[in-house]
């Protein structure tokens, strides 16, 4: 069976992108990088960043594009070429990878989820917003410094204390209730 990625202009989309190396700590120790990556992808190609967390290697985001326009992954192709041209050539690169000209940096394919409903999206994005609490990296979603939460938080869609003391979160980062 071949497998097909959800293409409708316009979409919202949800997205898991991996490091290669699954111990490594480049996203956060690069952050800026990476940020700096999606800012020059973002003028020539935008897009909407409707959630995203950042952890040590790996990255969740939901975005949506522009009407008209489904190329999701020409904007994940050139994120992650302009992330990995900033980042010293020091990973052992596979002879497959060395053929193609790539380097070892990311995993080649992504997860890609098209959001169906509001439903759908507030759930994609609580996953985001938790996921840092669901690895052990902080107690609570607002301590995690490469996440959306802090902009959620600042317009009031969530509170400070989210998923904190007082709210019910499961292990997925949805709310109960």
């Amino acid at each position: 069976m071949r497998y097909r990625r959800a293409n409708i202009p316009g979409g919202t989309y949800f997205f898991t992108v991996n490091l290669a190396d699954r111990r490594s700590r480049l996203l956060v120790d690069r952050v800026e990088a990476l940020r700096e990556a999606v800012r020059r992808v973002r003028a020539p190609h935008p897009f909407r960043i409707d959630a995203m967390v950042v952890l040590p290697d790996h990255l969740h985001a939901v975005w949506t594009l522009p009407e008209g326009d489904a190329d999701f992954a020409l904007r994940w192709a050139l994120i992650k070429a302009s992330f990995s041209r900033e980042i010293e050539k020091t990973e052992r690169i596979s002879a497959s990878r060395r053929a193609k000209g790539e380097r070892e940096i990311w995993q080649r394919r992504y997860w890609e989820h098209l959001i169906r409903d509001e439903i759908d999206f507030a759930r994609h994005a609580d996953y985001i917003h938790f996921n840092p609490v669901k690895h052990g990296y902080v107690a609570k979603p607002a301590d995690w410094p490469h996440s959306s939460i802090h902009r959620y938080v600042a317009s009031g869609r969530l509170p400070a204390d989210w998923a904190g003391t007082g709210t019910e979160v499961d292990e997925c980062g949805e709310r109960s209730g």
